[in-house]
């Protein structure tokens, strides 16, 4: 019962929580206990101060230890990794064999677009991890989760960057899919993202999950609520139904009752499925 308890209560943070770090900046040196669990804080992978991850290792790693990359939301103009921290904790109990990276990136602002700056972003770290492979001691497999505009980015780079085909499975929860969808823009309206320049509608086709996902793209997964203020549910029921149409293997899990994210037993289960769908697709 008491391991019971804990992990209800570790998913109970999974939403709007907020952690502080405490532990100093390191940089990746493994020589010395490479079987050994191990985490690095704040690592470095391009110039701007937001250019930083986190990294968990797992004992016992090897060159096939996959890896599951966290993307924070935030509307993509704030937000912070730490935000991400309660996912970080439960992945740790539940499925300790992957290695979690989670990820800052540059943020949008007056003047400074987050497109594609921040899908190049992701980018880097890929290419980062990459670099540094032999002295984590993990695959170029790679699975992500994403909450909100993390969401977005998640998928979108999955879909659309992911040259190499080195991605298995994305999550996304409440996470943008359409930017031309009529009801998204009834909300939000577009050039919001772009700060008073409003994108054509190729543009906007470009940067949107929905009208890059091909028949090949990796497993999917699909969270959203019926009563989202930010997102409208369009949003997730025409997601599943396109990668229904491609094929392509995806479940999709609606609320109908909750909004922009959700605690007790709905995130639960959540995880539940979630937790599932990483082992058998990632």
């Amino acid at each position: 019962m008491k391991k019971i308890s804990i992990k209800f209560l570790l998913l109970l943070l999974l939403t709007n929580s907020t952690f502080s770090c405490s532990k100093e900046d390191s940089e990746p040196n493994l020589s010395n206990e490479p079987l050994k669990e191990a985490e690095f804080l704040n690592v470095s992978y391009g110039d701007d101060a937001q250019q930083v991850y986190d990294i968990y290792l797992p004992a016992n790693r090897n060159l096939n230890t996959k890896v599951l990359i966290l993307v924070h939301g935030g509307g993509w103009t704030s937000g912070d990794k730490i935000d991400m921290n309660p996912y970080v904790t439960i992945a740790k109990q539940d499925i300790s064999e992957y290695a979690i990276v989670n990820i800052n990136y540059r943020l949008a602002s007056q003047g400074v677009s987050p497109f594609p700056m921040q899908l190049n972003d992701i980018t880097t770290v890929i290419n980062h991890l990459k670099a540094n492979q032999d002295n984590y001691l993990i695959s170029n497999n790679y699975g992500f989760i994403g909450v909100s505009a993390g969401a977005h980015l998640s998928m979108l780079w999955s879909y659309n960057y992911d040259t190499q085909n080195n991605v298995n499975m994305v999550a996304s929860i409440v996470g943008p899919t359409n930017f031309t969808d009529p009801e998204y823009a009834n909300l939000i309206n577009p050039a919001f993202l772009f700060f008073g320049v409003t994108p054509s509608n190729t543009f906007l086709e470009l940067y949107s999950p929905f009208h890059q996902v091909e028949a090949n793209s990796p497993a999917t997964t699909l969270f959203y609520g019926g009563v989202d203020p930010l997102i409208p549910s369009s949003q997730g029921i025409e997601m599943d139904a396109k990668l229904t149409q491609l094929g392509v293997t995806h479940e999709f899990t609606f609320y109908p009752n909750e909004g922009h994210g959700w605690v007790g037993v709905n995130l639960f289960d959540t995880w539940t499925k979630l937790k599932t769908f990483i082992e058998v697709n990632h």
